[in-house]
């Protein structure tokens, strides 16, 4: 029989071998990851913006489409401007939020948000392709990422605007860990495709003081075509916090402690940032 040393010896060994294998694995497929990653976001920015990405496209296919029809900026939240200083295409949000010295204590709110970023990654998107050089931009909608705490977890996404910051184009979800079939509902196309048409800020949206109130969230129950209902949106059967989460998050983002003073400023300057 094995002494009980010898067996304790064994199992520790193992652990260590396979904590080791684990690691360097993790470690190896870092940079995939990373890219899958990337990815995957400018796949949901192409998508809520309306932009079709031909099925079966490669990895620098979708880099082309969405090189051609995105423009990336960076938002001063507290400012409402645009920061040039920052580069757009290393900027990381999620990392933004983490570091104390690049986001600070969010105000009290519902969408469960602790750290706000001082600064937020903004999508304007073509109607037309562009030039290398970023020429022949025509404004078609702007892309806002959004983000809150659901039922089991914190909701990814990001909501397209019309150029007058008001109507939405689309709403989409890039990670979450909601239940399947109830809150996980945030991914069925046929949720997604009510949001078109809705108002965020009601019909003086675009006049100056009201941007404040954001109008726009989901209901308990079925609220009807856009013309009937503009700033409600069907609640998810089932999922009454999910459904919350999504209405605290639009209001937290799209609030004066968000994107309200950027939206402001940018409709005060006639739409163009």
């Amino acid at each position: 029989m094995s002494s009980v040393k010898y067996v304790i010896g064994f199992c520790v060994a193992i652990c260590l071998v396979c904590s080791i294998f684990v690691s360097t694995a993790a470690v190896s497929l870092k940079p995939l990851q990373d890219i899958n990653a990337k990815l995957d976001r400018q796949m949901k920015v192409l998508t809520v913006a309306g932009v079709d990405v031909p099925e079966g496209s490669t990895a620098d296919q979708v880099q082309g489409i969405f090189d051609a029809r995105i423009r990336s900026i960076v938002v001063d939240l507290d400012g409402g401007t645009i920061d040039e200083a920052v580069d757009a295409a290393s900027f990381d949000q999620r990392k933004a939020t983490k570091d104390p010295a690049t986001s600070a204590k969010a105000p009290d709110n519902r969408a469960g948000i602790s750290r706000r970023p001082n600064h937020a990654l903004v999508y304007q998107v073509s109607a037309t392709e562009m030039g290398a050089d970023g020429g022949g931009f025509a404004l078609d909608s702007w892309i806002f990422p959004i983000e809150g705490k659901g039922l089991w977890s914190t909701l990814y996404g990001f909501i397209a605007l019309a150029p007058d910051m008001n109507q939405v184009q689309g709403i989409t979800y890039f990670k979450h860990g909601e239940t399947p079939g109830l809150g996980g509902e945030v991914d069925n196309p046929t949720w997604k495709g009510k949001w078109p048409g809705r108002l965020v800020y009601g019909p003086k949206g675009s006049d100056a003081g009201s941007w404040t109130e954001v109008k726009l969230g989901v209901i308990k129950g079925m609220a009807g075509k856009p013309g009937v209902a503009p700033h409600d949106v069907d609640g998810l059967s089932g999922a009454t916090l999910t459904s919350n989460g999504v209405t605290n998050m639009l209001k937290f983002w799209l609030g004066e402690h968000g994107f309200g003073p950027f939206i402001q400023n940018t409709l005060a300057k006639g739409g163009a940032a």
